[in-house]
């Protein structure tokens, strides 16, 4: 299964655990991948920079580690589908990767339900599919 990943649940799963790295631990074991963009990166390095205080060891350690079991992708086209521009970065990257869904604990992307066949669910619902897998 191909996943894109919301910078809200990287932010989650790096500074408190719990379900959120579940996911990113489903990646490192090879159960799924993970499509990530340089724009998700660059949110959640401002995001733990700003929010959290990571400092440059710590957010260089975390982009290495990323990297290892991540899949990069280049967006190649902009969409406008959601209010937030950031949100509309997810899209995209999903789109580029061919994801198969987009997991997020955002309020705004899973109205949406899918585009483009790509489903957008909650993190919890992901999870209880991922227990059928």
């Amino acid at each position: 299964m191909r996943v894109t990943v919301d910078t809200n649940i990287y932010v989650s799963a790096l500074n408190f655990g719990g379900r959120a790295a579940r996911v990113l631990g489903m990646a490192q074991t090879g159960t799924i991948r993970i499509d990530i963009s340089d724009h998700i990166e660059t949110e959640l390095v401002r995001v733990l920079r700003e929010d959290f205080a990571w400092d440059g060891y710590r957010i260089h350690f975390m982009k290495a580690r990323l990297a290892t079991f991540t899949n990069r992708v280049s967006t190649s086209h902009s969409v406008r589908v959601v209010d937030d521009p950031d949100d509309d970065r997810i899209i995209e990257c999903a789109l580029a990767a061919g994801s198969d869904c987009i997991v997020t604990n955002d309020n705004a992307l899973p109205r949406l339900g899918e585009y483009e066949g790509i489903r957008i669910i909650r993190l919890s619902e992901f999870l209880e599919g991922a227990l059928e897998m």
